[in-house]
């Protein structure tokens, strides 16, 4: 099993930044594939980003790409997700998964965070 838990999210005026962690317990972290994706009310949850369990390869959403960028540090364990530029459709439920392969499919992820509010106004 694989616990993450997720954390920097709030509130943000459009244009503002953002840093959202994940913490990882209970694998070896290094691994995994790390994703963040992200759910708005009444929508499915959509990939935003990756990077594989080096950190040697990245790979974006469209919609966020030049805006968002995801790292790792493999010895504390975590995931990040940088947002600048935030946008109010941007808003959403931002969650940070593990997968076993390569991957920007959902359902393709073992182990989800419990998810983390992001909300910007504008």
């Amino acid at each position: 099993q694989m616990q993450l838990v997720e954390s920097g999210g709030g509130l943000v005026q459009a244009g503002g930044s953002l840093r959202l962690s994940c913490a990882a317990s209970g694998r070896t972290f290094s691994s995994y594939v790390m994703g963040w994706f992200r759910q708005a009310p009444g929508k499915e949850r959509k990939f935003v980003a990756s990077i594989t369990g080096s950190g040697g390869n990245t790979y974006y959403a469209d919609s966020v790409k030049g805006r968002f960028t995801i790292s790792r540090d493999n010895a504390k364990n975590t995931v990040s997700l940088q947002m600048y530029s935030l946008k109010p459709e941007d808003t959403a439920v931002y969650y940070c998964a593990a997968s076993s392969y390569w991957t920007q499919v959902a359902g393709s992820y073992d182990y989800w965070g419990q998810g983390t509010q992001v909300t910007v106004s504008s």
